[in-house]
């Protein structure tokens, strides 16, 4: 029997834990720590922030779908996790045995970086969580009710940009449609060197896409921005050149700003020596195991990937949906591999199926792998995007609740487009 424990349950960690209780023996553990009750569907999160989903509708409880599905639940923030001694420690003063661990954490928002960002005492809203951005559409009531300058966008270091490029467009249709659009200036503030490099050097033709739809919109825009400050209403933003120096600044008054922070790990890992890189994300290789603790696998956005390329502003890489989907499935499989005493044979593909919501309309596309060269590189727009995420959403709230991992009819549908999660480590 082994004991196998899951830190986390998100986009990654449940999916992680349907999986491994499908590979895995019936007599082996399955054990899902998380100091979160209920599961909830990140990329629904500008949504709520606008007003058109309720929280309630995005979330799940954990307890009795887990109970349901034979794995075990405690609720519990971990406090630090002890690769010498195979324990996770947990806030509540116990401490959790494991074989094997996989970390699926999620990041830790780094607000503190910048004075004044944020929603904890700082000046500005954030989709990261739900709970953020329930705060968030409290700011924006207020914003309809007061209309004035509005700022979006991602900071230094930032590496998720879609949901602020899903967020902007997304208040701007909000806007229109409660026809005050025309008295909220808007502007889109990132640190990508261009817009739509989305930590990947664009895919297919985004730059174009994401361009043209901000100039259509009129909604402003300042690229390679380093945020220095925020204060109440005003937020401080230097342009820097291709040499790093600051070739303008900004002073731009704001009454609503959602602004996505830079990641780094949490406080359970942090620092542990051999585990993390110095930001705290976990080190893995492609079979999601970490080089130097062998029992230790991770998935998700806690996982440690290089930027593609050095910038004057720092651009991180994002980890989409379907990515991490690729390292759920290869960390399972090779995790039941080492049990059977077998050799690991299975990587993560790291492919990317991406759908980013505009209101009205969107952007989606295909990166094949995610970070560049690609074998497969295109991006689409359309009114059916927005209807594509809709239909996305209750998909993958369904099979949660129904507690699969991946139905046989999507693995068969994404094999016959050539969309693949896993491949042998000898191809």
């Amino acid at each position: 029997m082994a004991d196998i424990v899951i830190l986390g349950a998100g986009l990654g960690g449940l999916p992680m834990a349907f999986e491994a209780r499908e590979q895995m023996r019936k007599t082996d553990t399955i054990t899902v720590i998380s100091d979160s009750a209920t599961f909830h569907f990140t990329p629904s999160n500008p949504w709520v922030a606008v007003g058109w989903r309720d929280a309630e509708q995005i979330k799940i409880e954990l307890a009795p779908l887990l109970k349901k599905r034979g794995i075990g639940f405690i609720h519990s923030a971990a406090s630090k996790v002890h690769p010498d001694r195979n324990e996770v420690a947990l806030s509540n003063g116990e401490s959790v045995r494991y074989d094997y661990l996989i970390i699926a954490t999620g990041p830790k928002l780094d607000f503190d970086a910048i004075e004044g960002l944020g929603p904890h005492g700082g000046h500005t809203q954030s989709v990261c969580h739900v709970n953020h951005a329930e705060t968030a559409h409290e700011d924006w009531q207020r914003l309809l009710a007061d209309p004035g300058p509005v700022i979006v966008g991602a900071v230094q270091g930032a590496s998720c940009f879609g949901p602020a490029y899903e967020h902007v467009f997304t208040l701007e249709t909000d806007l229109r449609r409660k026809k005050i659009r025309d008295q909220v200036p808007m502007t889109f503030v990132t640190s990508e060197p261009y817009i739509g490099h989305l930590g990947l050097d664009g895919v297919g033709d985004t730059k174009g896409l994401l361009e043209h739809e901000l100039r259509q919109r009129s909604i402003k825009f300042i690229t390679s921005a380093r945020i220095t400050r925020v204060e109440a209403g005003l937020m401080h933003v230097e342009e820097v050149g291709r040499k790093g120096e600051v070739v303008e600044t900004h002073a731009l008054p704001f009454k609503h700003s959602m602004v996505l922070p830079a990641f780094k790990g949490v406080d359970a890992v942090f620092g542990v020596e051999g585990l993390v890189n110095e930001k705290g994300f976990v080190l893995v290789d492609r079979h999601q195991q970490n080089p130097n603790w062998p029992n230790i696998f991770s998935v998700g956005v806690c996982v440690a990937i290089p930027p593609i390329a050095s910038y004057p502003v720092p651009v991180g890489v994002p980890k989409t949906g379907f990515m991490i989907e690729s390292m759920v499935r290869a960390a399972a499989q090779n995790i039941r591999a080492l049990i059977d005493g077998r050799p690991m044979k299975h990587e993560s593909t790291w492919n990317a199926v991406c759908i980013a919501d505009f209101g009205d309309g969107g952007v989606a596309f295909v990166a094949m792998p995610q970070i560049p060269p690609r074998n497969v590189n295109w991006a689409l727009e359309g009114r059916w995007v927005h209807m594509a995420k809709a239909a996305f959403e209750g998909y993958f709230m369904g099979k949660m609740r129904r507690g699969v991992s991946e139905p046989f009819y999507e693995r068969m549908m994404l094999d016959m487009l050539g969309i693949t999660k896993v491949r042998d480590s000898k191809s």
